[in-house]
């Protein structure tokens, strides 16, 4: 049969339109994930079907048109933008005598590409090699043959089915494995949990900016790039927002149209980041023409991963590109954010994210004012690392008048430990004091 490939392949690109009319914006993202993967496409053929033919995806004569195009490029790969049956890929890899690489395929040889931690390693390798167990016909003849030789010789089990039994076994010891890491982060999360710490995931299509984001939310230095899955591995980071309290910000892989099953299934412990978040991070590139369509793909993988009905607050990314837009935050009845206007680029309205941010998580906050006296000095210290002082005023005695808020949590703590209660003022004329301050 024919050498398959390494890298830096020469692609012909073939997208079929399935319904009415010529859909360009998914053609246009089609080579932007050709690009991703390292493929040079050289040429695009297009058509249209009411339905997919059964042997070749694509009718006979599109089929030809596809060889000869290949022949005339010198192309090394063919890419389709469709899901190709096992069969559909096989017949044409036999007609076209080069690789063919469907849509899932494509996707998949991307996240490889860009997977580095262990656990995303591992995720990539489960979900290709179940796509690839569908598919053990293709392209390799020794797979159609019997073994033989001395020692060789038994019952007439095939090639075929012993890889079979070596890829079941593998995806066997993944899942395991994947199994260990998912207790790990489990063990995280009720950490996490156990301190009251809220966790805000950022979700969105892929290249809306949600790397850039998170790059200038906490100071990170994850990899971000204008092309698609441009990161892949999560990434999770402990920040204070302005009302003083901590949160962990969880960045994850973007979303995409028709993101393959296999994938949503191997990265199910990866993303359930976000299905336990209190709170979403809906990044939307706000410049994008598909910009509503792509808001609902991410809404229908948030569906298939149990996510949808997590709190949701919506960032209209990259307003840099849009002419005379300034940032704001836009608000319900009730008054509670819902939209906010940004651009992570060049960090303008960043400061409204924050605060967009901690209203929404920050659902039991209470009011104290505090008069401590000097021999307090470990309790006036540890309300400036849990809350947010408002006022702090040191007496003619040597002690402080406090104006503080923070988290019913934390200040039950320190009810607790510092019996922080016992210096509750409820004068008036304090409480007139720090008003005016």
């Amino acid at each position: 049969m024919f050498e398959r490939p390494q890298g830096g392949e020469r692609a012909v690109l073939v997208h079929l339109n399935l319904h009415t009319g010529f859909d360009d914006e998914s053609l246009e993202e089609f080579k932007e994930l050709a690009l991703s993967s390292g493929a040079e496409p050289v040429a695009v053929v297009t058509g249209s079907r009411s339905s997919p033919h059964p042997r070749y995806f694509v009718g006979t004569g599109k089929a030809d048109e596809i060889r000869d195009m290949v022949l005339s490029e010198e192309a090394d790969v063919v890419l389709f933008d469709h899901d190709l049956s096992p069969v559909q890929e096989r017949n044409l890899e036999a007609l076209l005598e080069c690789q063919v690489l469907d849509r899932t395929g494509l996707i998949l040889d991307i996240f490889a590409q860009r997977a580095r931690s262990h656990e995303g390693q591992l995720q990539v390798e489960l979900a290709q090699l179940r796509h690839l167990s569908t598919r053990l016909v293709r392209g390799w003849t020794h797979l159609e043959r019997q073994k033989g030789g001395i020692g060789l010789r038994g019952p007439g089990e095939t090639q075929l089915e012993t890889d079979r039994q070596l890829i079941g076994h593998r995806i066997r010891t993944l899942k395991q494995r994947l199994e260990k890491v998912q207790r790990q982060r489990e063990q995280g999360r009720r950490a996490r949990k156990k301190a009251d710490i809220p966790t805000i995931s950022l979700v969105g299509y892929t290249n809306a900016g949600k790397s850039t984001l998170f790059n200038n939310l906490t100071n990170a230095e994850v990899y971000a790039a204008d092309k698609l899955f441009a990161t892949l591995d999560p990434t999770l980071r402990r920040v204070k927002l302005p009302a003083g309290f901590p949160v962990v910000l969880a960045d994850t892989v973007g979303f995409i149209r028709q993101l393959p099953h296999d994938l949503v299934a191997a990265f199910r412990s990866t993303l359930k980041e976000t299905q336990d978040a209190d709170l979403l991070l809906h990044v939307v590139d706000a410049s994008s023409d598909e910009r509503d369509d792509n808001m609902t793909q991410v809404n229908l993988v948030l569906q298939a991963i149990d996510a949808e009905d997590r709190p949701q607050l919506l960032v209209f990314n990259k307003i840099d590109l849009l002419e005379g837009m300034s940032p704001r935050i836009d608000r319900d009845e009730a008054g509670v954010p819902i939209r906010v206007w940004v651009s992570a680029l060049s960090g303008e309205g960043l400061d409204l994210l924050n605060e967009a941010m901690a209203e929404r998580v920050n659902t039991d906050m209470i009011h104290r004012i505090l008069a401590l006296p000097a021999s307090a000095g470990k309790l006036h210290a540890r309300l400036f690392e849990t809350g947010v002082v408002n006022l702090d005023e040191t007496q003619e005695t040597g002690g402080w008048m406090m104006d503080i808020t923070l988290r019913r949590a934390d200040w039950e703590v320190l009810v607790k430990h510092e019996a922080a209660d016992q210096y509750i003022v409820e004068n008036q004329a304090a409480v007139q004091l720090a008003a005016e301050a």
